[in-house]
């Protein structure tokens, strides 16, 4: 099989041609029909994640379909289409597994990451961390709402009851969950890169009532701020314009470092929390939210041998949406 092989940090990815995988216990032989490229792909190049399996195959936004089973698993059925998130296994009986935090499990492994991913005509799977795709979505506009759509699902959930939601980082994540968020009556107010202007006219076509960029002064105060920018500074900036008892949500694996802050920005009951990971309750209400509404998918399809020229198209922000590489098959 074809794949896009990271072999150390800091190096393009090299197409290799591998035997195909073989599933073990409790695990699915899965055809990749298409994997989204996520902002977290592009901190486990760059080197920012820790310990990653070297070599790697990266990639979990995965649409695939069942092709094999390991032992112990005898369905979904052959050829159905499942997703594969960024939580690939735990342990499942530690106290936050136990508890349906499994996002916490400190012997969680992660797909593309510690396990092989979706840049590759195939991958295995744990079987419990498969997830029926709504039928609604090709699969291009799919393979965006296994991470961008289920970390901010997460990052959302965490706004509670938000009215007025500042999203700084107008990335995969954020338009999709700014339409959800618009949905439900909210009030979205973009944050962009300055002078994005391609950006904030984006954004204002989902929904949002303000575009501007992330220097500027918004039109009101926010209930609640999701940052997807992995960019530490911004947090300061979203307490300045957040109401008492809101929320900054840092919904990123990796962020520079936040710099130094007066305790006033943080009186009055704001608080500033980290979003990590996702759970199985995630997928199963977000990919149920996303069949019902449904969803505008922006993306834009990058052959699997492009893969070097999709994750420079993303790191320069020149897409609008998110970037998803196709297997050909």
């Amino acid at each position: 099989m074809r794949a896009m092989v990271l072999d150390a940090p800091q190096r393009p990815l090299r197409l290799a041609s591998l035997d195909r995988p073989q599933p073990g216990p409790g695990e699915l032989l899965l055809r990749v029909r298409a994997c989204g490229i996520c902002r977290t792909d592009l901190h486990l190049i760059d080197g920012e994640l820790p310990e990653p399996k070297l070599p790697v195959i990266p990639g979990h936004e995965i649409v695939a379909e069942v092709a094999g089973y390991g032992p112990g698993v005898s369905g979904p059925p052959l050829g159905e289409r499942v997703g594969v998130p960024w939580l690939g296994e735990s342990c499942g009986h530690c106290s936050w597994c136990t508890e349906g935090r499994e996002n916490l499990c400190v012997n969680a492994r992660f797909t593309g990451y510690q396990r092989d991913g979706g840049y590759a005509e195939f991958t295995v799977a744990n079987a419990d961390y498969c997830f029926r795709l709504p039928a609604g979505y090709s699969d291009v506009h799919a393979a965006p709402l296994l991470c961008a759509g289920l970390i901010g699902y997460r990052a959302f959930r965490h706004a509670a009851d938000a009215r007025v939601l500042g999203i700084y980082g107008f990335g995969a994540a954020a338009h999709l969950i700014t339409q959800v968020a618009i949905a439900q009556g909210r009030r979205v107010i973009a944050f962009t890169r300055p002078g994005d202007a391609d950006g904030q006219a984006f954004a204002r076509t989902l929904g949002a009532i303000w575009a501007g960029g992330s220097d500027e002064a918004p039109p009101e105060p926010l209930d609640a701020a999701l940052i997807f920018a992995p960019v530490g500074s911004l947090v300061p900036a979203a307490l300045t314009v957040l109401k008492p008892g809101g929320a900054v949500i840092c919904a990123g694996i990796h962020m520079s470092d936040i710099p130094a802050f007066p305790y006033r920005l943080l009186w009055q009951e704001r608080c500033v929390r980290s979003i990590a990971n996702l759970t199985r309750r995630d997928a199963l209400e977000f990919l149920a939210l996303a069949e019902n509404l449904p969803l505008s998918v922006h993306a834009r399809a990058y052959p699997l041998a492009d893969a070097n020229h999709a994750i420079a198209d993303l790191r320069k922000g020149r897409i609008a949406g998110a970037a998803v590489l196709t297997m050909g098959h």
